[in-house]
């Protein structure tokens, strides 16, 4: 992976969603996607996306007088990184133990344990293959 993902706050995530999903933009189309739920100053915008750029999460180029802003780690990588630091820290990597609290902790009903079920097939297989 690129970047530092696994502490990142729930605002910078929403800034990431925005990029993952537009593309590279700039600080204003980003602000104006953050618009409809969040109070920021354009200005904060800028600051958190430049904060990301020195971990590494997102780059920029310039066009004109303005930066376009890309992400340079995945919404996967994102993912991974976020749940494994979870993991470590909460379950001491114990993955079944993590899963086994989701389980009690959450409303799941009879399709989420079908869909899990076909996960955890799936997963078998495919470490069977190797």
């Amino acid at each position: 992976m690129t970047g530092s993902t696994s502490q990142l706050t729930e605002l910078q995530l929403d800034i990431l969603r925005v990029l993952w999903s537009e593309g590279e933009l700039p600080v204003a189309a980003v602000h104006a996607a953050l618009a409809p739920n969040r109070e920021l100053a354009p200005t904060t915008v800028a600051t958190l996306l430049k904060r990301l750029e020195k971990r590494g999460v997102v780059t920029h180029r310039s066009e004109g007088r303005q930066y376009l802003f890309r992400p340079l780690v995945s919404e996967e990588e994102a993912t991974r990184s976020i749940l494994d630091d979870t993991v470590d820290k909460l379950f001491a990597g114990d993955v079944p133990a993590m899963m086994a609290q989701l389980l009690r902790s959450h409303d799941v009903g009879a399709g989420d344990l079908e869909r899990i079920r076909g996960l955890l097939d799936e997963r078998s297989r495919e470490m069977d293959a190797k």
